[in-house]
């Protein structure tokens, strides 16, 4: 039977929250709740204010896990920085919700959509993972993984000839194991194929662009990248064949 979707909050803009924020845009919306761009009335410095479903955070195990999480990965850079916790009263029910530092940028899905054929040229796309790489990297060192890597999770902004990520929403059932870090390896490289163009526009790769994807293949792709630093030290050390 499928999970029963979460009435949405639908915050307003101009609307007083805890008697310290203002909402000023909704941001994005998922599973366990609503994100969005908040002012601080005191300082009148915005924030991103994350808000979770009451019935997605029983006992408030679900906003516990994310701080602790976003607290034990917070000298890794691709993470958003945790500020602090707050609560609401909203339609009866007390509402928890996360503030943390608001990022620049837009949602990978949404960047995407706005470039030439709506997809990175390779090389784009190869400065793409490699920030990508590099940034998980810091989490695979901690010995913990993200678990939900995808375009909607992934906040892109250019900066020279590369980018800057940060990762929202990190799934949150099941401890690191090798197999969590592995399967975050694959999502990284089936993020730049689908960035690339996907399977329309395979065919047409260079075989250097062909050699990460290696068709899409999990085990292949498993083989040869490990973990993100496998991945990252292999972008470092690739060289093009021909023009």
């Amino acid at each position: 039977m499928p999970k029963q979707r979460s009435q949405p909050f639908a915050f307003q803009p101009g609307r007083k929250l805890a008697n310290k924020y203002e909402v000023e845009e909704l941001l994005g919306r998922g599973w366990e709740g609503e994100v969005y761009r908040v002012r601080e009335l005191t300082t009148g410095l915005q924030r991103a204010a994350k808000f979770y479903y009451p019935e997605r955070n029983p006992g408030d195990k679900a906003i516990t896990y994310y701080a602790q999480k976003l607290d034990k990965l917070r000298r890794c850079d691709i993470m958003i920085p945790y500020l602090t916790h707050d609560a609401i009263q909203f339609r009866r029910q007390t509402v928890r919700f996360l503030v943390s530092e608001l990022v620049e940028g837009q949602v990978l899905t949404e960047f995407l959509r706005q470039q030439p054929r709506r997809r990175l040229t390779p090389f784009e796309g190869l400065h793409f993972l490699y920030a990508l790489a590099r940034g998980m990297e810091q989490v695979h060192q901690q010995k913990d993984y993200h678990g939900d890597l995808h375009s909607g999770n992934i906040i892109i902004s250019r900066h020279g000839i590369g980018f800057r990520l940060k990762l929202i929403d990190i799934y949150r059932w099941h401890g690191p194991t090798s197999e969590n870090i592995s399967e975050d390896v694959y999502d990284m490289v089936r993020l730049f194929y689908e960035a690339i163009g996907g399977r329309a526009e395979y065919s047409k790769q260079r075989p250097e662009i062909k050699s990460i994807c290696r068709g899409m293949r999990r085990d292949l792709i498993r083989r040869k990248f490990r973990t993100a630093g496998q991945l990252r030290a292999y972008l470092e050390n690739m060289e093009w064949q021909g023009p």
